[in-house]
């Protein structure tokens, strides 16, 4: 009776979660930007505070220097990047209609004989292919924008999620010794670990991939912007901010980098090479360097799974529910790898007449 109350209380409070993030997922943006930002600084401030600085003057310095660095980037980046995306988005038809000419142009015939397709044919399916595309990253864009109309305002997103971080951070070491008040004490030690847990899979993943992505976009949008490529600072960008979905990133930054490279330096072949080795190096560096040193195998999140949480959790509660898939994902990860080892060291995996074994670690991480 006790297990059944046990699974009935969190299950009827996971139907109260959802149910208030659905209810309330168009104002909730300042404020899970605002608990983001605490729980990204609180490690700092933790190191600060052990330098011998107070909580409260240790969370001031770390936001007025957070608050700093956004204002600067927004001031300096901002309007250059804003500029690039209302011009790609003005010439987007046109580059499609280039490109759209000059593959048709250039390569119909050895395709053809490749794949004994006609060039009409091809020109068709690549018109075809195109509209489908550009249909589809304009709903993408009209859907982003939608949901974030619905956000009240962004001048809510800069006023209040200063004043959410700044009070989570100055009271967060107070309230996680108050929730951890509240444990039942029959299973605290497990609750302790599993919590431990989620807080390593999560930090591993959003504090490493946050350092991951910046790095990747800065490489890749100066490297881009060097070479001289339309839009490059734009792209190499949104690449590097996008990064977090294995091999999404690199692979949009690719496709449109080599599309806008067609158009703009076709036929002096060593300027569309030269792109497609930035894209090389960035995922070399990704691989071999920045994953292993900053994110590591700690989440134990398969991309697959990474993938479909971002839409499930955007298709059920919005911008702010793509805000929240990843961490959410990382512990949902966690509690469905101690139900498995449960499980496998139970009765109804071991049987009655099997006495319980070591089952558990043979659990893959």
């Amino acid at each position: 009776m006790t297990l059944r109350r046990q699974v009935q209380f969190w299950l009827i409070s996971l139907v109260v979660l959802c149910l208030f993030l659905y209810v309330f997922s168009s104002v909730l943006l300042p404020f899970v930007a605002g608990m983001a930002v605490a729980y990204l600084l609180d490690p700092v401030c933790d190191r600060l505070e052990k330098l011998g600085m107070g909580r409260m003057w240790a969370t001031l310095t770390i936001l007025f220097a957070f608050v700093l660095i956004l204002v600067m980037f927004f001031i300096l980046l901002l309007p250059l990047l804003g500029n690039q995306l209302a011009l790609f988005l003005e010439k987007f038809p046109e580059l499609i209609r280039k490109l759209q000419a000059l593959l048709s142009d250039n390569f119909p015939a050895d395709l053809a004989s490749v794949a004994g397709i006609n060039a009409e044919d091809l020109q068709s399916s690549m018109s075809n292919l195109i509209g489908q595309g550009a249909s589809f990253v304009g709903k993408l864009a009209q859907s982003l924008w939608s949901g974030g109309q619905a956000l009240l305002s962004i001048l809510s997103l800069f006023v209040i999620t200063p004043v959410v971080a700044f009070y989570l951070l100055l009271d967060w070491d107070r309230m996680v010794a108050r929730i951890d008040s509240w444990l039942p004490r029959d299973h605290l030690a497990e609750i302790r670990g599993l919590a431990k847990e989620m807080d390593q899979a999560v930090a591993g993943f959003v504090r490493g991939q946050v350092s991951v992505c910046l790095i990747l976009g800065s490489f890749y949008a100066v490297s881009l912007a060097l070479i001289g490529l339309n839009f490059g600072l734009l792209i190499g960008m949104v690449a590097g901010l996008v990064s977090f979905i294995p091999f999404v990133g690199a692979g949009l930054g690719l496709v449109l980098s080599i599309g806008v490279a067609l158009v703009q330096f076709w036929p002096e072949w060593p300027w569309i090479i030269a792109v497609a080795a930035i894209f090389g190096v960035g995922q070399f560096l990704e691989g071999n360097i920045l994953q292993p040193k900053l994110v590591g195998e700690s989440t134990g999140l398969h991309p697959v799974t990474l993938m479909f949480a971002l839409f499930a959790f955007g298709y059920l509660f919005g911008f702010v529910g793509m805000l929240i898939a990843v961490p959410a994902a990382a512990m949902i990860g966690v509690l469905a790898r101690f139900a498995l080892k449960q499980y496998l060291a139970s009765p109804v995996y071991q049987g009655t007449d099997h006495p319980v074994s070591g089952q558990e670690e043979q659990v893959s991480e």
